[in-house]
């Protein structure tokens, strides 16, 4: 598979607009439709991992001149909702592992679920 169907007779379509329901909302992607934005996303997030960017919503400048196309693909196979999404979500994850690897450059000790939360865990288990 090429890049963005660039030379490719076997071209995936791309998702139509949402269709809306009969409660005004819109009617939910289909298996396709959702794993063409996470290939678009994927697509992305390599290009961010590869010129140091992080936070694309803080550094959108800087993404978007870095990683044009890519992310006009991503926009382009998912809903905006969704760009929003992942683009926070990758921050939050970040963080996590710099924490975790923090924590476990400290030599912490994983606390045990059964035993941990004060009054509110003792309160669940009937304490």
């Amino acid at each position: 598979m090429s890049w963005f169907g660039v030379g490719s007779n076997n071209k995936q379509p791309t998702p139509s607009t949402p269709e809306p329901s009969k409660d005004g909302g819109y009617i939910a992607p289909d298996r396709s439709a959702r794993a063409q934005c996470w290939e678009g996303r994927d697509t992305f997030f390599k290009c961010l991992d590869k010129h140091g960017i992080v936070d694309s919503v803080k550094e959108d400048e800087k993404a978007r001149q870095a990683c044009a196309p890519e992310l006009a693909e991503f926009e382009k196979c998912c809903a905006s909702s969704w760009v929003t999404y992942f683009k926070k979500r990758r921050v939050m994850e970040h963080q996590r592992e710099l924490t975790l690897k923090k924590l476990n450059a400290e030599h912490a000790t994983p606390l045990d679920a059964s035993t941990a939360g004060g009054a509110g865990a003792a309160a669940l288990r009937g304490r």
